[in-house]
């Protein structure tokens, strides 16, 4: 078992299900103090079923991304706890799906604030204990949509992009105090959030070209992917996992791309 975090402090967002909470796993397995942060109350569920699975110590955390008070609280929980802030894993994230002509400004604003505001409040209240120390990891989660926008979702590319904007210019900001900031474009990855990406896309283009029944859309896209399947939480918290290591300590400002070779850039 590898135990290279054992003693540091991991705080994740979006934490509670799909990727946010493989990647909790794995750090759980791998020795580290977690923080779990959702704005769903089954964080805490998630959180105390891993610890049974896992052990180590978890502090759950529900909090909203976008309300300041509320980031600067959860940061202020951590470092009291467990004494510091060593890795921070920015993935908080929604999506709506809607032709644009039929989207709401309040959706565009809304993953806009989630997405990118939420990425940008997270990673400045980190960096203030990480300066402090001397040390740090960030970990943005962009998106394959930070690489090339899809149908229905300008608002998720335009903020997924942001993502990776907001990485570069941190870990040319944060470079000085030894904090390293990077960020991971998942693609298809099996999730609940999948189920609704695969549900509502589906719903829009049955009435435009075929009609697809559940899970055939996602079938459609994974034929594209060069390795033939669907990404794993797993598959993404391993990345993360090297990211957050001293093996990755000469990597900064970098995007890396985790879809089994859909997008290759």
């Amino acid at each position: 078992m590898n135990r290279n975090f054992q003693g540091k402090t991991v705080v994740i967002t979006g934490a509670c299900r799909g990727i946010g909470a493989g990647i909790a796993a794995r750090f759980a397995r791998d020795g580290a103090n977690l923080v779990m942060v959702s704005n769903d109350r089954r964080v805490f569920e998630t959180a105390e079923r891993l610890q049974a699975e896992e052990g180590g110590d978890i502090l759950p955390v529900q909090a909203d991304v976008t309300d300041e008070a509320e980031v600067a609280d959860l940061y202020a929980r951590a470092a009291a706890k467990f004494g510091t802030i060593d890795v921070s894993i920015q993935n908080a994230g929604v999506i709506t799906i809607a032709p644009f002509d039929k989207m709401p400004k309040a959706d565009f604003e809304k993953v806009l604030a989630v997405n990118t505001t939420g990425v940008w409040l997270c990673c400045r209240e980190a960096a203030k204990y990480m300066v402090k120390q001397q040390s740090g990891s960030l970990i943005n989660t962009s998106s394959g949509q930070g690489r090339q926008g899809f149908i229905y979702t300008p608002h998720y590319a335009a903020s997924k992009m942001g993502v990776i904007g907001i990485t570069q210019s941190l870990a040319h900001e944060l470079a000085p105090w030894n904090i390293t900031v990077n960020a991971f474009c998942p693609g298809i990855i099996e999730s609940e959030m999948w189920d609704y990406n695969d549900r509502m896309w589906g719903e829009i283009l049955s009435s435009e070209r075929k009609q697809y029944g559940k899970g055939e859309l996602m079938a459609e896209w994974v034929e594209g992917i060069p390795l033939k399947r669907a990404g794993q939480p797993q598959d993404v918290a391993g990345l993360v996992a090297f990211l957050a290591s001293d093996d990755a300590r000469y990597i900064t400002g970098q995007t890396i791309n985790v879809d089994g070779g859909l997008i290759m850039s």
